[in-house]
């Protein structure tokens, strides 16, 4: 069984900035990809960011230049830098691991809120 731990999430003002960790455990056997999504109310789920094992990275629009990904595989960790943070920022952020043969984990949820 794998978990997923998420933390960092809060309420800032616009133009300030939060990061977002999660940190996998458990039966991890092999993560291709991990990545954060978010949604916001009446939204649907939405990528925010995420990287494979390689070190590729791939951003939604609306936050590349702002947010940067990152992660550690020794320490399977995944952090989200987020910066110049706007009110369409305020979301719950989950934390998204992709293994072999398809599996995909979730985390619970971090809510960010950012206020104008």
């Amino acid at each position: 069984q794998v978990q997923l731990v998420e933390s960092g999430g809060g309420l800032v003002q616009a133009g300030e900035s939060l990061r977002l960790s999660c940190v996998a455990s458990g039966s991890i056997f092999s993560i291709n990809a991990m990545g954060w999504y978010r949604q916001a109310p009446g939204k649907q789920r939405e990528l925010v960011a995420s990287i494979t094992r390689d070190g590729s990275t791939k951003y939604a629009g609306s936050v590349k230049g702002r947010f940067t990904i990152s992660s550690d595989n020794a320490k399977n960790t995944v952090t989200l830098q987020m910066s110049s943070l706007k009110p369409e920022d305020t979301a719950v952020y989950y934390c998204n691991v992709k293994m072999e043969w398809g599996i995909e984990i979730w985390g619970q949820g971090t809510q960010v809120t950012v206020s104008s």
